[in-house]
């Protein structure tokens, strides 16, 4: 009677073993697939890079009233005889269409006046990044400036000059090159001209004008927003059209890009634009809308 009972429990016991040990066996496996999982995880190379921000403008201001008042008033006089409704018209601008307003807007003024006529235009470009893991909004924003500057056939990284007047080159708006010739010196009063005849007067420059006005050319401007240009441009001289010059400036502020257009057009044929004064109405206008975006 004994022997069966120790009969009878052996086999249960062989059992329980058996089972014990897959149990065993499974945790092993399982074990070593986390392991694994683990080292691929760092075989693999790097955990996901978190998405750059958006960047620091949401939206743009309203076009036709983001510039100053007083500045757009001073850069396009009028005309005289125009009423209290028809400078109010003027001035107001008219607003560029647009099919998303968070996106690009422009604004553009137009003054006529027996002088001469005016032209400004203001433009504003939100730039986004549809996959910030690769590029910030302000990493595409520089690369649309980056690719207006090579437009304007401006160097990049383009060098930070302060630009020396010269006398204008045949009004072709640019500065002559550093190795042109000197200009020969002006004989004195009552000295001999070239050619050996006496001459009671100056001789005149090689451009034909003795007081031409300077010119200051294209070039990248320091100190305002975080990249900016500068384009002048100056029409060809014609007998029955006056020369016009049109001034652009272009600026960057995080993820937004700014673009100014500012042209004169004289009446009288054989009058130039002044590139330093036009220049300088149209720095006046991009600073002062470089502080609307920091306010």
């Amino acid at each position: 009677m004994q022997r069966k009972a120790v009969r009878g429990v052996l086999p249960g016991i062989a059992m329980l073993t058996a089972l014990l040990a897959g149990a065993a066996g499974l945790a092993a496996c399982t074990g070593g697939s986390g392991t694994g999982s683990t080292g691929d995880s760092k075989a693999g190379g790097s955990t996901a890079v978190p998405p750059a921000p958006p960047g620091k403008y949401r939206s743009l201001p309203q076009p036709c009233k983001a510039a100053d008042a007083r500045r757009v008033r001073a850069m396009l006089p009028a005309d005289d005889s125009l009423t209290a409704d028809q400078l109010e018209q003027l001035y107001a601008g008219t607003a560029d269409a647009s099919f998303d307003g968070d996106r690009r807007v422009g604004c553009r003024w137009t003054a006529q006046t027996p002088e001469g006529a005016r032209l400004l235009s203001v433009g504003f470009e939100r730039v986004v990044s549809y996959d910030r893991a690769v590029a910030s909004d302000d990493d595409k924003a520089r690369q649309v400036y980056v690719r207006q500057l090579t437009q304007a056939n401006l160097p990049f990284p383009g060098p930070v000059t302060t630009p020396t007047p010269t006398p204008s080159a045949g009004g072709t708006g640019t500065p002559p090159p550093a190795s042109a010739p000197p200009a020969p010196a002006t004989p004195a009063t009552g000295a001999p001209a070239p050619g050996g005849s006496p001459s009671g007067t100056p001789a005149a420059s090689p451009s034909g004008s003795p007081s031409a006005p300077p010119e200051l050319g294209s070039r990248v401007l320091e100190g305002l927003g975080n990249d900016a240009f500068l384009d002048d441009k100056l029409s060809p001289a014609g007998a029955t059209a006056a020369q016009s010059r049109t001034v652009r400036i272009v600026f960057r502020t995080s993820n937004v890009i700014v673009t100014i257009e500012y042209s004169v057009q004289p009446a009288l044929p054989g009058t130039v634009p002044p590139s330093t004064e036009t220049q300088e109405s149209a720095q006046e206008l991009a600073r002062a809308l470089v502080q609307r975006f920091n306010e």
